[in-house]
């Protein structure tokens, strides 16, 4: 059984992506940023926020954090929005999840510039992903996707069952399996709590990737002998100790290959977000270049 781990990944491919964010550096003059929105009091949003803002530096990416009371409201939040839309030193947007009640989620998200929507929440960029032809990977599922082809796992033609059908997760991890493409080129599935006998469906996965955000939901008799599991899920347990949506250790012994929480897929969901940024930056300056040339 091989543990796939995703810390050790992730400072491998942040160190690649600091490498190429010095050349981009030195090359353009430009310095990626990545400004991130935070409002209302969520612990767990405080810490993943923490954990970018620490990373961003740890690269060499410029991170900018705004704070914002419980009480804001969306039209609040939307000027924010558009005031990082047209600020030409930011080049990706992070809007942190959940918002507070008091806001309209997608209206803030539609709000977002899709040129710098490094989440890929944008139904311009839902819509490019869906067409095999994406702007922007969504950072969880390119993190798995990434963990599999890193580790050598062959993706193409193996049944992949989702479970779960998030807009985060769920669905794009989805439509990024089923892609004519290397990490691909997979057979589908999704599940869901309205799944009649789902376990039934999980058992028939050579790949099982589970985000349906239920704390050790998939045990070893829903897990077909020698399957690779990935877990995305991220749960508090009453004793505040943090487990996955995988009963790990009733599964383990089940599966060729599975990811721990914590220690896989989060971290890699926060290096696909500064490749994302990386990647933002880059087609800025290539806006830029096109606008000079257009002028000459």
């Amino acid at each position: 059984m091989t543990i796939l781990d995703g810390k050790a990944l992730s400072e491998k491919i942040l160190n690649e992506i600091a490498a190429e964010v010095v050349l981009f550096k030195e090359k353009s003059g430009i310095v990626p940023c990545l400004a991130a929105v935070l409002a209302g009091d969520n612990p767990a949003s405080k810490i993943y926020v923490a954990n970018k803002e620490k990373t961003c530096g740890k690269i060499g990416i410029a991170g900018k954090l705004f704070r914002l009371p419980a009480s804001t409201t969306t039209d609040e939040l939307l000027q924010l929005v558009n005031t990082l839309n047209n600020d030409d030193s930011v080049h990706g947007i992070l809007i942190q999840l959940p918002l507070p009640e008091s806001c309209d989620e997608q209206k803030i998200l539609d709000a977002v510039n899709p040129l710098k929507d490094v989440d890929a929440f944008h139904p311009e960029n839902v819509g490019l992903l869906s067409q095999g032809r994406p702007r922007f990977q969504p950072c969880t599922p390119y993190g798995v996707q990434q963990l599999l082809l890193r580790n050598g796992i062959e993706t193409a033609g193996k049944h992949v069952v989702v479970v779960g059908r998030s807009d985060i997760v769920g669905k794009p991890m989805a439509l990024m399996m089923m892609q004519k493409q290397k990490g691909a080129d997979a057979t589908v599935t999704v599940v869901h709590s309205r799944t009649k006998d789902l376990p039934s469906i999980t058992r028939q996965a050579d790949i099982l990737v589970a985000a349906i955000g239920k704390a050790k939901f998939i045990t070893a008799d829903m897990v077909k002998p020698g399957a690779v599991v990935v877990d995305v899920g991220i749960n508090r347990l009453k004793d505040g100790k943090i487990c996955g949506d995988v009963d790990f250790d009733d599964v383990k012994d089940t599966a060729s290959a599975i990811s721990p929480v914590p220690g896989g897929a989060g971290p890699l969901t926060i290096a696909m977000l500064m490749l994302n940024t990386l990647n933002a930056a880059k087609r800025f300056e290539n806006s830029l270049t096109n606008k000079n040339e257009s002028l000459e």
